[in-house]
């Protein structure tokens, strides 16, 4: 199941994380602490303004995210 998270998008799409729904509320990204690519997609692992910590990853592939609480 594809999860929904808004990113900011240049000159390519997913260059990095603003905001993420989880358990039916919109969580605000407040820093991205690490960023890595690996052959599954893009990898973020995030923080959001409330202290929550969550590794999301973005697969181009599928064009679909993935949440997961860290």
């Amino acid at each position: 199941m594809s999860a929904l998270v808004e990113c900011h998008s240049g000159y390519t799409y997913a260059e990095y994380p603003s905001a993420l729904h989880w358990e039916g509320e919109r969580l605000k990204i407040s820093v991205v602490e690490a960023e890595w690519q690996t052959p599954q997609g893009k990898h973020f692992r995030v923080r959001t303004t409330d202290g929550l910590s969550f590794e999301l990853v973005y697969s181009e592939h599928a064009d679909e995210w993935r949440i997961w609480v860290v």
